[in-house]
């Protein structure tokens, strides 16, 4: 387990950023579990390659953070533009750093539906289209998921994932929940023609 005093995490030589936007395919939305095993394999490789991030999914997107050094970021880039549950992926930037953002956590991944809203800074970027987002909306956002890093390292969570996430079924629950009145609607609509169908049929007949 790592954390934010663990020697093997190098806070200087050679420690870049990486940041990047793609979309979910429909592989992607089909698999089960995609994010939890996006998690899995890639909390195993930076491990090993001593990268540490954060991989935030929303709305069909997916916005990742890493940092850790160039070559191992420029291999990370790499496995990632061959994963066919991302597609049109987009570097926002990878720079020299200073100091890690995410010590403690060698891959986290969240949804952000699940806490977005108790959060004004968060809010106020919804909805959620990074492709879309200046400089300093990706600051404040990354400000944020340090922010919310900070609150879990304090209460012991470090390089545990949270909470198990389907997200084929949060992607569905999202789309159902914000056209409810349409599909309500269209649920009525249907069953009026199914219904004078059925009365032009037994009509005929009597």
């Amino acid at each position: 387990m790592l954390s934010s005093t663990n020697p093997t995490i190098s806070n200087t030589a050679d420690l870049y950023q990486l940041l990047y936007v793609s979309r979910i395919t429909s592989i992607g939305l089909s698999g089960a579990s995609t994010l939890n095993d996006i998690a899995k394999i890639s909390v195993k490789n930076n491990k090993a390659d001593n990268v540490t991030g954060i991989l935030c999914y929303g709305n069909g997107y997916f916005f990742q953070y890493v940092e850790g050094s160039e070559q191992a970021l420029t291999d990370l880039k790499n496995r990632i533009l061959m994963d066919d549950r991302h597609k049109d992926m987009h570097t926002l930037e990878i720079s020299a750093l200073l100091k890690r953002r995410f010590t403690g956590w060698s891959l986290r991944s969240i949804t952000l539906e699940r806490w977005m809203l108790s959060d004004s800074r968060v809010k106020a970027l919804m909805p959620f289209k990074p492709y879309n987002w200046d400089a300093k909306e990706r600051r404040q956002f990354i400000d944020t998921l340090q922010g919310y890093y900070e609150e879990q390292k304090n209460i012991g969570d470090i390089d545990t994932q949270p909470i198990k996430y389907n997200v084929l079924g949060l992607t569905l629950s999202k789309v159902v929940g914000e056209h409810q009145a349409f599909f309500l609607i269209q649920t009525i609509l249907g069953l009026l023609i199914i219904l004078t169908l059925l009365w032009f049929m037994l009509s005929d007949k009597f």
